[in-house]
This record gives C-alpha cells, structure tokens and sequence, in this order.
C-alpha cells in the first residue's frame, strides 16, 4: 500500500453496504425512514445519519410500560 494511501469507511454508502453497516437486509433499511442522499443519479446513505439512527434505538432493558418481562422475562 502506497505510504499516501488512508484505509477508512466511505461517508455516502449504497443500499447494500448500508445495510451490512447497520447489520439488517436490504429489505429491512428500505422500510426504515432513514432518508437518502442524492448524487447524480445514486440514491445514497449517509453513513452519520445511519450511527444516528442506531444510537436512536432503545438498548435492552430500557423499554418502559411492559409489565409482562417483569414477570414472564422476554
């Protein structure tokens, strides 16, 4: 590798690498409402706004209002 050369992740990323960075289908991100960059004719995920929605995500343990794990467990 040529000493110039810098190894990091893309910003913009395509359907398929998104999915593999959140770890869900394709499938699944489509029907996220995670919106998508335009550049020229590419349809493409921001890499930052697909962290921001993982960090969104509830962690385990952090539901509220669900009785039944209390005593069933999940």
């Amino acid at each position: 590798m040529p000493r110039h050369a810098i190894t990091f992740a893309p910003r913009l990323l395509p359907t398929p690498e998104a999915a593999a960075y959140l770890g869900v289908s394709e499938t699944m991100l489509r029907g996220l409402s995670i919106p998508r960059k335009l550049l020229g004719g590419k349809r493409l995920y921001d890499r930052l706004m697909l962290d921001e929605f993982a960090s969104s995500l509830p962690s385990e343990g952090d539901e509220k209002g669900n009785s039944c794990d209390a005593v069933f467990g999940d």
